[in-house]
């Protein structure tokens, strides 16, 4: 259950947005239930109980709750209880406090609003509890499995209906909206809710793979959620019509075949002439009464007909009108992706870096320093100074002194670890198989990385030897993870731009605790942004995701270039420095580097679609767009794509993603040996 525990989706969009309520949505948890519904009590009867049932209040492992969830009826109301273990050694971190917190105290059933079901590709199946306030409960992961049961449990004691946008919403009580339970019972596909209070769900967006207007849909349904609390998609008339047509369509064929039945019957029993039977029993009350029920059923057939036909025509003149309307949108969406997003701005210069910094040379607004930076790039003579700052190398709060002090102590431990490799012996080195490896792959890579800049050109540059050195030195830093094909992408910027052997270092250092995981023998980090990737594209642009599908390319091995070295090869080099330093602003998003992804392929969908790629001619596409790739353009579309997401957006990403601070589960670092480029 590794790869479960990196993946275990607790930033769901529903619990995200209860949690930005604040300290309103604990004491909803926590007190407004203790008045609103009694705790169980002896005469309460049990009908659901499961245990290993937890709550991950936070990223790490140690600091899961887990618990035992009831379900009980008290007279003819059903409450729903998740009381945690006490003293369980895994959740020692925790105080009672804080577990007591979590706690849900008998919550009835007439306070909730709807149940959604999480089933990940990678981790446990889990649901959300949203109350009628809006406000929802943690989310409920079920270790042991049970989810299935709990439904089935519930729906047998409230109405339990599920939602026509998603089937994995379950919405309670919902019985005063009677056209909904009424097309629910009659089991429409895709039936509709019209409910004044649809469900919260962060993937009901992309479900209905069949409507082509569906990424404009998505957008548009997304862009109120990153305000503010969810606005829910309206729905669509033109489906209620096509789908009550349809149903209406199946009665009058129904009725049709029934009628028809019933004369093929009466002409089977001698009944087909009802005239020559009258005339052999002219005063027979059983004859005149046949008459009579024959000549309604030919007027109720004749009837049924004409409305058949109707509704039949109705049904197809609904659809042809909703793909010219998916077309339209289709078309205004595509035209819509190239102009969203604010405009670029100039890059910082040193005159505009002063107003950041106070009289000691501290920042003294972080955020609307990266911001600035995200939407306008740095001066190239000032990356060295605020380089360090962005990727944590310094603190914000660091005086110019402090910053000073902290380079010569930094340049005495570079120096410590350097002379770890320096010392080895020749005779030591053929003892030493690892060493003599690694050495040998950098001394490879190295003469080969952007040997085209006159930074890195000629025949014994002594910054190809600085380049060899820093990894080097790397690889004894952090041993467990060493070199792997890649890293020299990722220090060649930085050693231009520090122009410091030790600096250079430690800022690499800085990037590799969040780029890290992309180079481990399991792929983990790498498999966790490709999984996320593909998450974000069924929510941008269903379409294009379902081509992939078509095409089996859900891998989005394709990409992997693009998120293993950060677009390092697709770009030129100053585009790239102008990149990295907006991605590492971690503004909006601290994975902004897939929505540039998503950007770059929904700029090319029309060509990858049209021509029918396969993996193969993807993957060659993809390469070829190394060096043609409009670098504001693409950040326009990243950011305008990255706020119409919004909550839905971050719930597609596991906790642990890199470039997030890796999750320390003690296995972090697992070398990938095989070169992957």
């Amino acid at each position: 259950m590794l790869e479960s525990e990196l993946h275990d989706l607790s930033d769901d969009a529903d619990y995200a947005a209860s949690q930005q309520q604040g300290s309103a949505s604990v004491m909803l948890r926590s007190d407004s239930t203790k008045v609103s519904s009694p705790h169980e009590r002896d005469d309460a009867e049990i009908v659901f109980s499961k245990d290993n049932v937890a709550i991950h209040p936070t990223q790490f492992a140690s600091e899961r709750i887990s618990g035992r969830l009831k379900l009980f009826k008290q007279g003819t109301s059903l409450f729903m209880t998740w009381v945690p273990y006490k003293g369980h050694s895994s959740e020692a971190s925790l105080s009672e406090k804080v577990r007591s917190l979590y706690t849900i105290r008998a919550v009835p059933f007439t306070d909730i609003r709807s149940i959604r079901r999480h089933t990940p590709a990678l981790g446990w199946q889990y649901i959300i509890v949203v109350l009628s306030s809006g406000l929802a409960y943690p989310p409920l992961y079920f270790y042991s499995g049970g989810v299935k049961e709990f439904l089935a449990t519930i729906k047998q004691h409230v109405l339990l209906l599920r939602s026509g946008e998603d089937a994995n919403v379950f919405l309670v009580n919902d019985s005063h909206h009677t056209l909904q339970r009424t097309l629910s019972s009659l089991e429409l596909p895709r039936a509709v809710s019209v409910a004044c209070g649809p469900s919260v769900d962060e993937t009901n967006l992309n479900e209905n793979q069949e409507r082509t207007d569906s990424g404009a849909n998505n957008l548009s349904a997304s862009v109120p959620q990153f305000h503010g609390r969810p606005k829910h998609k309206a729905h669509d008339p033109r489906d209620l019509s096509i789908q009550v047509l349809e149903k209406f369509s199946l009665v009058t064929r129904f009725a049709r075949e029934t009628t028809s039945q019933l004369f093929g019957e009466n002409q089977n029993n001698g009944f087909s002439g009802y005239e020559s039977c009258y005339s052999c029993y002219p005063r027979s009350p059983y004859c005149k009464q046949e008459k009579f029920m024959v000549s309604v059923a030919r007027s109720f057939y004749t009837v049924v007909t004409f409305l058949h036909i109707f509704y039949t025509l109705n049904i197809n003149k609904v659809r042809m009108n909703n793909e010219i309307a998916s077309f339209d949108q289709y078309v205004k969406l595509d035209k819509l992706s190239l102009v969203w997003g604010k405009p670029r701005q100039p890059p910082l210069d040193s005159q505009e870096w002063m107003t950041f910094l106070d009289s000691e040379g501290r920042v003294t607004d972080s955020e609307a320093l990266r911001k600035r930076i995200f939407y306008g790039g740095l001066e190239h003579n000032l990356r060295k100074e605020v380089w360090g700052l962005i990727l944590g190398y310094y603190s914000y709060d660091s005086t110019y002194a402090e910053r000073e002090f902290l380079k010569s102590v930094k340049k005495s431990e570079y120096e410590t670890i350097k002379n770890q490799w320096q010392s080895i012996s020749k005779a030591q080195a053929k003892r030493f198989t690892k060493f003599r490896e690694r050495k040998g792959l950098i001394e490879k890579d190295v003469v080969r990385t952007d040997r085209s800049l006159a930074f890195y050109e000629g025949d014994d540059n002594p910054n190809i030897i600085l380049m060899r050195d820093i990894l080097l030195t790397y690889s004894f830093y952090n041993f467990d993870l060493g070199y792997c094909q890649g890293m020299s992408d990722l220090l060649s910027p930085i050693l231009f731009v520090m122009g410091d052997e030790s600096e250079a270092f430690w800022c690499f250092v800085a990037l590799l605790e969040r780029l890290g995981p992309n180079f481990n023998r399991d792929q983990n980090g790498m498999h966790s942004q490709l999984f996320a990737l593909s998450k974000l594209v069924e929510l941008l642009d269903c379409p294009l995701h379902n081509y992939f599908k078509q095409h089996d390319c859900l891998n989005y091995f394709f990409c992997f270039r693009w998120i293993l070295i950060q677009f390092k090869r697709e770009f030129e080099f100053e585009k790239i420095m102008r990149l990295w330093e907006v991605l590492w602003t971690h503004y909006p998003s601290e994975h902004l580097h897939l929505y540039v992804c998503v950007a770059l392929l929904k700029q090319h969908r029309n060509k990858i679609m049209w021509e029918g790629m396969d993996f193969d001619n993807l993957l060659k596409f993809i390469n070829e767009l190394s060096g043609q790739i409009d670098l504001d353009a693409t950040l326009r579309d990243a950011e305008a794509l990255c706020i119409c997401a919004g909550e839905n957006g971050a719930a597609c990403i596991p906790p642990g993603t890199p470039p997030s601070m890796p999750i320390d589960d003690g296995s972090f670092y697992n070398q990938l040996d095989d070169e992957v480029l």
